[in-house]
């Protein structure tokens, strides 16, 4: 069975060759990877997820595919999140974005949130991450006036993230649109990079072999419950 990946707007863009022969089935919802697992998915990369409008992708999902021995990848938005908070139950964390949360340089799901465009139109970001809006920043320090980076820095910082356009930062920094066309264009994206890097890892086949769990799944009624709904089609609310 092909490896499956959930993404979308982190790998908008993206050419076809780089998911070639993989499984790609839009960002995770609840559910779905336990849906995965029993399809007899024995390989997953989690890249986006989504969350506020649905039940985002349960931890607990995950335990329960990682005791069933299955290799689950994780980075770039909600799969660097997950492959953090279960690092120690042995998710596989891949890419920057990761590494900076699990080293506690990031801490907020906000950091990696976006909006996006329905599957219809290819999942396009609507909105800018607030770790590209800093990595493109950072990418132009030489190139902006310091006291522009550092109030376009701020604005990034202080904007929901459902808001977050080079445009809407330009303009509540007091600046030009030249500005955001500048930005726009010079923009550094970590999240599709390390989306990418996934990818490679799973098309490259040298995955490690799932480490043996020292540590039980819980089959808790909550799970029981999702797994009951899940087999008769159900999706969670």
């Amino acid at each position: 069975m092909k490896t499956v990946v959930f993404a979308g707007p982190s790998i908008h863009g993206v050419t076809g060759e780089k998911m070639s022969g993989l499984d790609l089935r839009g960002p995770a919802a609840c559910g779905d990877i336990f849906d995965a697992v029993q399809q007899g998915v024995r390989t997953i990369g989690l890249i986006d997820g989504l969350y506020g409008d649905c039940a985002a992708v349960w931890h607990k999902e995950i335990l329960h595919a990682l005791s069933s021995g299955v290799t689950i990848l994780g980075a770039a938005s909600m799969g660097a999140l997950r492959a953090t908070e279960c690092a120690a139950f042995g998710m596989i964390g891949i890419g920057e974005i990761f590494t900076a949360y699990r080293d506690g340089r990031r801490f907020s799901d906000a950091d990696v949130a976006v909006s996006h465009a329905p599957v219809e139109l290819g999942y396009r970001p609507m909105t800018i991450a607030l770790v590209d809006a800093e990595a493109t920043l950072e990418a132009c320090r030489d190139k902006v006036a310091t006291e522009e980076h550092d109030t376009l820095l701020q604005v990034a910082r202080y904007l929901h993230f459902s808001r977050r356009t080079w445009r809407t930062i330009a303009a509540e920094a007091g600046l030009a649109s030249e500005v955001a066309n500048f930005l726009a264009k010079e923009a550094v994206s970590v999240k599709r990079n390390d989306a990418v890097e996934l990818l490679e890892v799973l098309k490259a086949g040298d995955l490690p072999s799932p480490p043996s769990p020292s540590w039980k799944f819980q089959n808790t009624v909550f799970f029981q419950q999702l797994a009951a709904r899940r087999m008769t089609g159900e999706k969670m609310p």
